[in-house]
């Protein structure tokens, strides 16, 4: 047993060098850094290439890429990202924090190589001496990972509590306003501690590498884990992150112990023990405190009451997506048909190859659209609707497959499959705040990747179940037009519930929830039922998948490919059905274009672009479709104005605007447009 438990600690200690990092970046800027595993397997990879592939010593390529590298990317990503975003909406900081996971991976691929490297070497010289400790090995490797733990919860310990360093640190959590006013610097506090967390993430890298070769896959799952003792140390508390990083470690080391090697249940009990670390932490805290809520970014309403109107801190939140601005509900309702209209016609204009891509991309914009109604919709930051998508495969490919159900009757019944999950997760986190939501969404989808969709009734061998079309959807053309209309069936479910007095109400929850109840609103109902219409969706749109692919594949809904995914989205606009169509067909056509037409290192481009998207978000909140739909309006409106015809809202020129602005300026900020989103568009009709 005392074999095991030295190993468990290694990996333990994995778990809390990567929880020290994302606590103290949480304590200092607010920010849940969910790209800590793409930072973390860069700086491992760039350590590989210099040590390995050029044949760099130990102590150098460590230097270069720890020392130097890593705390370099951390000030540059802080500098360009993290410093604007300071009392930005949670959603904002996590949609970007993910375009980053996706970009550093894809980047590194670019500079390194993509080859597949199994086995990488960590801070000890090769061959790795061996000390024995009662008999039991220990590696040097094994070493330097307890000391490291040790030496960053003492160095750590005094920092914050015996240091002025440590005491700016604290001052920056609760107020940075007061802080500049004692004459500290907030940014260069801030910088260095995004310096000092990517240095930790190179470091928990370099030392995990030996264990779990360096692939993006593990890297991410690792650093996943490490997220269940952040949630145990309330975000904030670093010894506590590094203890129960260390407690995970050694428990799951016993659970090897104790479980049969050779028992597929071990294979799948031993890495979900993090998730379910953190789903009892959270269950313990909600049964105590009865809500679970992360602080409101960095500082309080101090540090919101003294920004200043129009800085662009104070721009960007009034034009978050989830406030429901009416760019995004235009361009739905005035280019949605047209949309669709293109793409019905793009099969008689394309080969069967281009034609079947774009069956997937359809399916793709489909499942995109549960993603509009929980986020765009319900305000929720839900990261697990790839998982619900793999339930309506998976269920949809049992049912025609595996029982003899008509398709289509299959591809329903997948999507109700997932109905009371969405239902049963709603219910669950609906006394989180938004962080922990997606925290647990994640959870979840990492979990049923564990557990339900690595059975062999599902895995197959890594073939997958088949689901054939229907018979009388002979060809690829069939396919497209079948997705199109469930599309269509969808976006205009959710354009008339923006129409409704459903939709005023989610506009009240996304606005306020407290100012929600104060009117009678339900604010469990709401969500809860947002969240089970999203799941269904979902499942619809990945057993649509199923069927373009001719087979349910659990690799294609794999929890941490959904991060893509929602970049994609992202990139478009959350909020816009047309934008979901776009992502989609993006997503699923640009590797065939690749493929055809450009070099193979193009592939690593497509990923780069989506993350790219997804950090646009702090500038664009609305997506590039909405953003160029506002600007072709403004251009139009110009034009318009100059030729004395009238603007396209409908107004004519001469007539006095309600707002008392000039017909050409921006829209009001964030509370008018909240306040207004209250009232249904037929109301304002009928006040007209």
């Amino acid at each position: 047993m005392l074999q095991f438990i030295i190993a468990g600690l290694v990996l333990g200690g994995i778990y809390a060098i990567s929880a020290a990092g994302l606590v103290v970046t949480y304590r200092s800027a607010g920010v849940l850094n969910f790209s800590f595993g793409a930072i973390a397997y860069f700086v491992a990879r760039l350590y590989y290439y210099l040590h390995v592939q050029h044949g760099w010593g130990i102590g150098t390529a460590a230097v270069a890429s720890l020392v130097l590298a890593g705390p370099a990317l951390g000030l540059v990503l802080y500098a360009t990202l993290f410093r604007s975003m300071r009392t930005a909406t949670q959603l904002v900081k996590i949609v970007v924090t993910l375009g980053v996971s996706v970009v550093l991976p894809a980047v590194a691929d670019l500079l390194f190589g993509i080859e597949p490297i199994l086995h990488a070497p960590g801070l000890a010289p090769e061959p790795v001496h061996v000390y024995y400790v009662d008999g039991v090995p220990v590696t040097l490797d094994q070493i330097i990972v307890y000391s490291t733990v040790v030496l960053i919860l003492v160095v750590g310990f005094i920092i914050f509590r015996s240091t002025d360093i440590g005491l700016r640190v604290r001052a920056m959590v609760d107020s940075p306003a007061m802080t500049s006013l004692q004459g500290t610097a907030p940014g260069s506090v801030a910088a260095g501690v995004w310096a000092a967390s990517s240095f930790l993430a190179g470091l928990a890298g370099v030392l995990s590498a030996p264990i779990i070769g360096l692939d993006i896959t593990n890297f991410t799952l690792l650093m996943a884990g490490a997220f269940a003792a952040v949630v145990a140390a309330k975000l904030r508390n670093l010894p506590v992150a590094v203890v129960v990083g260390l407690a995970m470690g050694v428990a799951g080391a016993l659970a090897q112990y104790w479980i049969p090697p050779d028992s597929t249940f071990a294979s799948a009990v031993i890495p979900s023990i993090p998730f379910a670390v953190t789903a009892l932490f959270l269950l313990y805290s909600v049964a105590r405190f009865g809500r679970v809520s992360e602080a409101q970014g960095v500082g309080g309403f101090l540090d919101r009451a003294i920004t200043p109107q129009g800085s662009p801190v104070q721009s960007r939140k009034a034009s978050h997506p989830e406030r429901g601005r009416g760019p995004a509900r235009r361009l739905n309702a005035g280019s949605g048909v047209i949309s669709v209209a293109v793409v019905a016609l793009l099969p008689s204009l394309l080969s069967e190859f281009w034609v079947g891509l774009l069956a997937q991309g359809v399916a793709l914009a489909v499942l995109y659209l549960s993603w509009t109604l929980v986020i765009g919709e319900g305000g929720m930051i839900w990261l697990c609707q790839v998982t619900f998508g793999g339930v309506g495969g998976m269920a949809a490919a049992q049912f025609a497959t595996v029982h003899g159900w008509p398709v289509l009757l299959a591809v329903v019944a997948g999507g109700l499959v997932a109905l009371p999950m969405g239902l049963l997760l709603g219910v669950l986190t609906i006394r989180l705040g938004e962080l922990y939501v997606a925290l647990v969404t994640l959870t979840f989808g990492l979990l049923m990747d564990n557990l339900v969709f690595s059975r062999q009734t599902f895995f197959q061998n890594g073939i997958g179940v088949s689901l054939s079309p229907p018979r009388f959807l002979s060809s690829e053309d069939d396919l497209v037009y079948l997705g199109l209309v469930v599309f269509g069936l969808v976006a205009l479910f959710i354009v008339n519930i923006r129409r409704s007095t459903t939709g005023a109400a989610l506009a009240a929850v996304r606005c306020s929830e407290p100012g929600a109840r104060t009117l009678g609103i339900s604010v469990l109902q709401m969500k809860v039922v947002i969240a089970g219409l999203a799941a269904f969706v979902a499942g619809v749109g990945g057993a649509l998948l199923a069927v373009a692919n001719g087979v349910a594949l659990p690799a294609n809904y794999a929890a941490l490919g959904g991060v893509i995914w929602l970049a994609a989205l992202v990139t478009m606009g959350i909020r816009s059905n047309v934008a979901a169509l776009a992502a989609g067909i993006a997503y699923a056509i640009l590797p065939g274009v690749s493929l055809q037409y450009l070099p193979t290192w193009f592939n690593q481009i497509i990923p780069i672009l989506f993350g790219l998207g997804a950090i646009g978000l702090t500038r664009s909140p609305d997506g590039v479709l909405v953003a160029q739909g506002q600007a072709v309006r403004t251009a139009a409106d110009r034009v318009r104005a100059r030729l004395g015809v009238g603007t396209t809202r409908g107004r004519p020129l001469s007539a006095e605007p309600v707002n008392s602005e000039p017909v050409n300026s921006e829209p009001v900020n964030s509370e008018s447009a909240s306040r207004d989103s209250l009232v249904p568009p037929r109301s304002k009709e009928r006040a007209s």
